[in-house]
């Protein structure tokens, strides 16, 4: 007797899509509660409740409590910024990666940074500059900001190899993020490490992230000249 293939969130997700692309449930269409997609499709609710979550982060669905779920009007899709690793992001371009701790320290975080990111006063952090080369060439400043409460073991890192977005993304998982892109003038420390005139624009990237609501790590990296960043959606 062959075993019938178990329904997974993917597959409700894919059919749900379906209908919403061929019009079956329109732009503002109500759709059937979780329970009666679970009985139809013949899963546990949890399995809708995945795959409806996924199209509401994606802007296809709209869910809201006691109303329901409908399908989006004028849904709108989301760019994915992935947290790349510096290493592979500069070997993709066929150029050899070359990584340079410049400044290592405990302190405890400043005013701005506690106040930013939600930190206890006089709270711990280890704070680095570091540098990404590529062929050699000056690729990325990376300013960073490690909160020593949520990762206790950072203080024994290693990080005159590793670079710490490695080291974190091998060692502590993250909940939640928040990324800020922005054009910044170049100050006496971007244009030494850059190689860049002062005041010329550069492209700037600073992110957040925390574990469970407890943030971990706050990061500020500067690119070089010309950096050009493309995402998908």
């Amino acid at each position: 007797m062959q075993e019938q293939k178990r329904t997974g969130f993917q597959d409700v997700r894919d059919e749900v899509l379906r209908r919403i692309e061929d019009r079956i449930w329109p732009q503002g269409a109500l759709l059937p509660t979780e329970l009666e997609l679970a009985t139809e499709f013949g899963c546990a609710r949890a399995t809708v409740n995945r795959a409806l979550r996924e199209l509401a982060e994606r802007g296809i669905i709209d869910r809201k409590r006691k109303s329901g779920t409908r399908v989006a009007v004028a849904p709108v899709k989301q760019a994915k910024l992935e947290i790349a690793v510096m290493r592979q992001q500069i070997e993709e371009i066929n150029a050899t990666y070359r990584y340079a701790l410049v400044k290592q320290q405990q302190i405890p975080a400043p005013s701005w940074l506690a106040s930013q990111i939600g930190l206890q006063a006089g709270a711990q952090v280890l704070h680095l500059h570091c540098m990404h080369y590529a062929d050699n060439r000056p690729f990325q400043f990376e300013e960073r900001w490690i909160n020593i409460d949520a990762v206790p073991q950072v203080v024994e890192a290693d990080f005159s190899h590793t670079g710490p977005n490695e080291w974190l993304l091998a060692e502590v998982p993250f909940s939640n993020a928040e990324i800020t892109l922005s054009a910044v003038a170049a100050n006496a420390q971007l244009a030494e490490f850059l190689t860049s005139s002062p005041g010329a624009p550069l492209f700037q990237m600073e992110r957040t992230t925390w574990f469970q609501q407890q943030p971990v790590t706050f990061v500020r990296m500067t690119f070089h000249p010309g950096y050009r960043m493309s995402t998908q959606y």
